[in-house]
């Protein structure tokens, strides 16, 4: 395991970062091609003790989960507006769904084979910035891309999700 694998031992680089996907309500995201980075900072509590003024002790404060953002090109699959729609509708804040706006979410990291290598469940997140329809230019040679920006109370690995066997057959489509 010197190279970080187990079952493929004979593996010598890591998983690349293009092959993921998001699930939500019990399915894949339609056409995500872009999730930012599952980040979460601690703040520092520096302390000094009143006999000891000379120096100075760490201690763990409180812990923030950075927001994610997922992009996806602009189609007619309205999953990203419906999300964003539950937190703040045109109709204002009587038409807020307080029920169902928060949701989980797993992100999976596959490796080259399309088999899960890793899973994290996020928890409680909901749409806190949605594009709709990005910045239009006619000389561009782009494509118009959605994206909604999701906070999180918090996310964790799935540890039950075990290094995939490379040797076995690429899973059906």
């Amino acid at each position: 395991m010197a190279n970080g694998f187990v079952k493929n031992a004979h593996r010598k680089d890591p998983y690349k970062s293009y092959k993921f996907r998001v699930v939500w309500d019990g399915h894949p995201v339609l056409g995500v091609s872009k999730a930012g980075a599952l980040k979460r900072t601690t703040t520092v509590v520096n302390h000094r003790s009143g006999g000891d003024n000379g120096s100075e002790t760490k201690s763990p404060g409180r812990t923030q989960y950075d927001g994610l953002t997922l992009e996806r090109g602009v189609t007619h699959d309205l999953e990203f507006e419906k999300w964003a729609n539950l937190v703040h509708p045109y109709r204002g804040d009587v038409a807020m769904d307080l029920v169902n706006y928060k949701k989980e979410l797993t992100l999976e990291v596959m490796n080259e084979k399309g088999l899960v290598a890793l899973r994290y469940f996020l928890h409680d997140c909901w749409v806190s910035d949605y594009t709709a329809v990005p910045a239009l230019d006619a000389n561009s040679n782009a494509v118009a891309i959605e994206m909604i920006k999701i906070e999180l109370e918090g996310w964790e690995r799935d540890t039950d999700t075990k290094e995939p066997d490379e040797a076995s057959p690429v899973p059906a489509g």
